[in-house]
């Protein structure tokens, strides 16, 4: 059973999920918005948001080698800490923005666009 677990499957296993999350968050650091399906990108925005706040504590080492491990990309950790935490240096939270584009042709799934604030 599943109580009080919040955590998104996304319809794949854990190794699958955690490679979609992963890819997905470096695309937003490195392009500051995507367009993609709803349940990915709420999938998607707590990881993010976690990424800003611990590198917003200051680069020392910790921050930068978990950075690094969880995104496993240079440019993504290297804007994160250049410049997403001088932009985000008052604000205390709400980094993303969820923006609901419609339905998709083929499928009919509802499409949103996840950007930066």
């Amino acid at each position: 059973m599943r109580h009080n677990v919040k955590k998104v499957k996304l319809g794949t296993d854990k190794d699958h999920t955690t490679a979609l999350v992963r890819n997905l968050a470096m695309s937003v650091i490195i392009y500051d918005k995507i367009k993609t399906t709803s349940a990915k990108a709420k999938a998607v925005q707590p990881f993010i948001e976690r990424l800003i706040s611990i590198a917003k504590k200051g680069p020392k080492m910790q921050a930068i080698r978990q950075i690094e491990s969880l995104l496993q990309h240079e440019n993504s950790s290297r804007k994160i800490f250049d410049v997403l935490t001088d932009k985000y240096k008052e604000r205390t939270g709400g980094y993303t923005r969820i923006t609901h584009l419609g339905y998709r042709s083929g499928d009919n799934a509802p499409v949103v666009q996840l950007e930066l604030v």
